[in-house]
């Protein structure tokens, strides 16, 4: 009997999807079928830092490190960061750092019980999940806000469209919900029936239009808890 080896469809920007790629094949094989067609590409924006730089910063994904990093080589700040690849960035950039636990809603909380926080920077990208100057602002925090990247839409490669034309099934994983509507309407025509990890309810919910036989959201909003749903996803096509 095959092995029940669906090929694995990553969206994310190109060095995001080949990290994953990377994590994906050291946990289920290295001859894993794989497809990269990133729906998005990262595009650094000019900004104009604000005349006196608050001493907290929040940073909520790698790219808006890596983008004020260039805008910027003041480190005084405390960064707080939404979750663990975002804080080794920050790490790495040479921030002292806080860490949240994978989400905004809770990065928030973080920042909002710790106390004595009353302004701080938050550089984001042009798209954001969630509201999280607005919880803070409601909490007496003043966000200052600059928007130092674009998510730019790409269309689907040419071997993405093929595998998800033919009728196979196709792992899926999500991992914000820009994400999830950008693959529903990229794949409006496939016929592949998909089995779709999700990293939050959010992105599960915005991707109600893919043709699934199985959904799975994550434990926890970050890689190692998608990896443990597609893991779940491909032992239960092995028995289903």
């Amino acid at each position: 009997m095959e092995p029940f080896r669906p090929a694995l469809l990553l969206t994310r920007p190109d060095a995001q999807s080949r990290r994953f790629a990377a994590l994906f094949r050291s946990r289920f094989g290295a001859a894993w079928p794989v497809v990269i067609s990133p729906l998005t590409e990262i595009a650094f924006l000019p900004c104009e830092l604000p005349a006196e730089l608050p001493s907290d910063i929040v940073f909520t994904s790698e790219n808006a490190v890596a983008a004020f990093s260039r805008l910027s080589r003041d480190r005084h700040a405390t960064a707080w960061c939404v979750g663990t690849r975002t804080e080794a960035a920050a790490r790495v950039a040479g921030f002292a750092t806080r860490r949240g636990p994978g989400d905004w809603v809770g990065l928030a909380r973080l920042l909002i019980e710790a106390g004595g926080v009353r302004r701080v920077l938050h550089p984001r990208g042009v798209h954001a999940a969630g509201d999280l100057p607005g919880a803070l602002a409601s909490a007496g925090i003043e966000p200052v806000i600059m928007t130092v990247y674009d998510q730019k839409e790409l269309l689907p490669t040419a071997e993405a469209l093929r595998l998800t034309g033919a009728s196979q099934p196709v792992l899926l994983p999500l991992f914000s919900p820009r994400s999830a509507r950008l693959a529903t309407r990229a794949f409006a025509a496939a016929k592949a029936p998909f089995r779709i990890a999700t990293i939050s309810a959010a992105a599960d919910a915005a991707a109600r239009g893919l043709p699934a036989t199985a959904r799975i959201i994550a434990a926890r909003p970050d890689g190692e808890a998608v990896l443990d749903a597609l893991a779940a996803l491909i032992a239960a096509g092995k028995t289903g």
